[in-house]
């Protein structure tokens, strides 16, 4: 297939990007041209036809790079096939439930409701007690944060080959 999908993200610590990983791995069996890029290294989206764009979500907020992206993109994006993805709670569950139905940054939505997504999904995230800073480990032991790996690799896989099956 001709199609090149652009699958772009913002991680703090890499969970995020080993997400986007895994979405640009299915794109890439499913036939498609797919690069998957920091959003802070995407100069140009004119040899894509397709963008997968995720953030690490903390506080209910996107990382910044991922919002720079959007907002320098929003026109070219708005003529596209788009898909957004977080990541970010940790814990059993349904990510969307935990975070009280948060699905996307709020001051952000006015630019989604004009690029008009096809889909917005949110994953379960990694909080390793290894990789946060001491200000962090205080704010995680004070709301006693699940600590540990809950991103669910059926969902994300399942959710990348309803991607590729839209772009077919």
């Amino acid at each position: 297939m001709d199609t090149q999908v652009l699958v772009a993200y913002a991680t703090k610590y890499g969970a995020t990007a080993e997400i986007a990983e895994k979405i640009g791995q299915v794109l890439l069996q499913a036939g498609f041209q797919t690069d998957v890029l920091p959003t802070d290294s995407v100069s140009d989206l004119a040899p894509y036809q397709a963008i997968v764009l995720g953030s690490a979500v903390y506080v209910g907020l996107w990382r910044k790079e991922a919002v720079a992206f959007l907002e320098a993109n929003e026109k070219a994006m708005a003529k596209m096939p788009v898909w957004f993805f977080s990541s970010g709670p940790t814990g059993e569950g349904d990510p969307s439930q935990l975070m009280q139905g948060w699905r996307f940054p709020e001051a952000q939505q006015p630019i989604a409701d004009r690029i008009q997504p096809r889909d917005t999904a949110f994953f379960h995230g990694v909080l390793d007690m290894k990789k946060v800073n001491l200000a962090e480990k205080l704010v995680i032991k004070g709301l006693k944060a699940p600590v540990g790996d809950f991103r669910d690799w059926d969902a994300i896989t399942s959710w990348a080959a309803t991607i590729a099956d839209a772009l077919k």
